[in-house]
């Protein structure tokens, strides 16, 4: 659907500057826009894409404005600005309602008139399913689940019972929300399941990405809380709580019990053990491993940086040696201080 650029910059709380009666339709690069596209600049680097672009509007900082050959919507964050437009100008799914014919309903459901529950999707016994909610095909829900307002669920995704969203939850593909979680106990060599009793409990404005696995509770419930983002293949053990606002990228391993607080940031392939707690404003760069807890806010890294193999190798025979190497060193260092301690000449 088309938009002025004066009804885009109500919308963003930015001003105009040009024509407020021109019409986007789409969004594009600043190098590839063309008229009826709107693009955005968030980094300096590219006032040079910017002074030759031919979209019909850009969104960007008032320190660019000047080198903008067309109509502009200054805005503080212009990135943030985009990322609006863009989801008003392409949103998540087409408005769409009703049952297919080939969904399964249980018993006892609360589904809103204008929840689409897809094709081949299985609901199980008293679900809630709330206003605006988007269920597409062969969504698996099970018995006694509660989903929000204005939630999207992508195709196969399975969502075990008791499992509960707020609003605004957005569900990628194949992901598993309420999975049993990896309780075992031992005895005498022969592993015993622990049931998996507590539920997961999602916040409003999730993100969860595709084929996320996401354990559901041991005794206490796993806490996905307010404005989290997690990216995919993203595994969150049983009985986790990330607070608020905590973003994950992919191939991240949360272990059971570890409570992540808010405004974090985790890189890539990061690995966070057991039983921890992490202070808010916590950032792990991407293949870092947290063995114990963090307790004060900053940016934590791990690991070797990647080099040329050959000097690799070399390295890791160092690396193997440090033991022996430290003994040394100390030995060395008490035979100086015996040796100075007699005055030798």
């Amino acid at each position: 659907m088309p938009y002025t650029i004066e009804y885009l910059a109500d919308m963003v709380g930015g001003t105009v500057y040009g024509d407020p009666t021109i019409v986007i339709d789409s969004v594009n690069s600043l190098e590839d826009a063309k008229a009826g596209q709107i693009s955005f600049l968030s980094n300096p680097k590219f006032v040079s894409a910017l002074k030759q672009t031919t979209a019909s509007a850009v969104l960007l900082k008032e320190s660019e404005r000047e080198d903008c050959p067309a109509a502009a919507i200054v805005v503080d964050n212009p990135y943030a600005a985009y990322a609006k437009i863009a989801g008003l100008i392409y949103p998540l799914h087409k408005e769409q309602s009703g049952i297919h014919p080939t969904a399964v309903i249980g018993d006892n459901c609360e589904i809103d008139e204008s929840v689409w529950v897809g094709p081949q999707c299985v609901i199980g016994n008293n679900v809630k399913l709330s206003a605006g909610t988007y269920i597409s095909a062969g969504v698996v829900i099970e018995d006694n689940v509660r989903i929000g307002e204005a939630c999207t669920f992508y195709p196969n995704v399975t969502v075990m019972h008791d499992c509960v969203f707020g609003n605004n939850v957005l569900v990628h593909a194949g992901s598993v929300i309420g999975s049993d979680g990896f309780g075992q106990a031992n005895e005498n060599g022969t592993w015993h399941k622990i049931p998996q009793i507590g539920r997961v409990l999602i916040g409003d404005d999730v993100e969860i990405g595709a084929n996320n696995t996401i354990d559901r509770g041991t005794i206490k419930d796993t806490i996905i809380k307010e404005g989290v983002k997690l990216d995919n293949l993203v595994h969150i053990a049983h009985n986790v709580v990330i607070g608020e606002h905590t973003v994950i990228a992919a191939q991240t391993g949360i272990a059971g019990s570890t409570t992540i607080g808010k405004n974090c940031m985790f890189g890539g392939v990061v690995g966070v053990a057991g039983h921890l707690d992490i202070a808010d404003n916590v950032t792990l760069t991407g293949r870092a491993v947290a063995r114990q807890s963090i307790s004060k806010a900053g940016v934590y890294s791990s690991g070797t940086p990647l080099e040329e193999n050959r000097l690799w190798h070399r390295n890791h025979a160092r690396f193997k040696q440090l033991d022996d190497m430290a003994k040394r060193l100390k030995k060395l260092e008490k035979t100086i201080e015996e040796l100075a301690g007699k005055n030798i000449e």
